[in-house]
């Protein structure tokens, strides 16, 4: 034991004579250690720490800790600058940090970034729109969602949440994609907010689709059968019902 606290000694001698920036950046310390310091420095609105966390951004290890900080602070145009770096964690990080704000100057940016080529980098700034629940994010997410695609399916799947008529619109408009997680995506909304001018359509797909169709390549890892037909039968049921209640 006493030979433990002989070699902790130098390096707790060297920690108090630093400032909290430095133990930050300090490859003699622990991750733990630096980690911590991370967290001690949270709320500081000084530049040098603010700086500080910019530079951590590219840390794995203080990446999450530093973009929180960030945010915190109140860093918004550090944490735009974040968004070129060539490190799709740290862009990732610092969009759906930026969401958080909820600043409409800030949904130009947001909705670029939701076009990344990176998946992850793309969902985590939809994930920063969908902090939104202003209807001004509604063209941003109407824009994505024409898109068709992962991000524009899941932007489709938000608006209906905010917009049901600009949501349905887009939808009518999706069910002539190619793409078959598109036409699933329309069809949900069709079937929760559609009508029937819907029907002869959603009947058309029930009747010549063939039973089950798979798409490779979307999204992680192997997507199951969908079956376009029955998700038709299942929207048609959905109209049909309301209809019903509504009599």
């Amino acid at each position: 034991m006493k030979a433990y606290f002989l070699v902790l000694a130098p390096v707790l001698a060297i920690c108090a004579d630093q400032t909290p920036v430095q133990r930050l950046f300090d490859g003699k310390l622990t991750v733990s250690q630096r980690a911590t310091t991370c967290f001690e420095l949270r709320g500081s609105r000084e530049p040098d720490v603010v700086n500080a966390m910019a530079k951590a951004l590219e840390d794995p290890a203080l990446l999450a800790c530093a973009a929180d900080n960030l945010r915190i602070a109140g860093a918004v145009d550090t944490l735009k600058l974040a968004l070129s770096n060539p490190d799709s964690q740290v862009r990732a990080a610092a969009v759906r940090q930026l969401g958080t704000f909820q600043k409409p100057e800030l949904l130009d940016v947001i909705s670029r970034v939701a076009q990344d080529e990176n998946l992850l980098v793309a969902t985590n700034a939809l994930a920063g729109l969908n902090e939104y629940h202003d209807p001004v994010v509604i063209p941003y997410l109407a824009s994505l969602a024409k898109r068709g695609g992962m991000i524009g399916d899941m932007a489709l799947d938000r608006l209906s949440q905010l917009e049901s008529s600009t949501a349905l619109g887009i939808a009518r408009g999706l069910l002539a994609s190619s793409q078959v997680p598109d036409r699933l995506y329309a069809m949900r909304v069709i079937g929760a907010f559609g009508d029937a001018s819907d029907l002869a359509e959603l009947t058309k797909i029930a009747r010549s689709t063939p039973e089950n169709l798979s798409q490779r390549n979307r999204g992680f890892g192997f997507m199951p059968a969908i079956n376009l037909a029955r998700a038709a039968q299942s929207a048609m049921a959905s109209i049909q019902s309301r209809q019903q209640e509504a009599q």
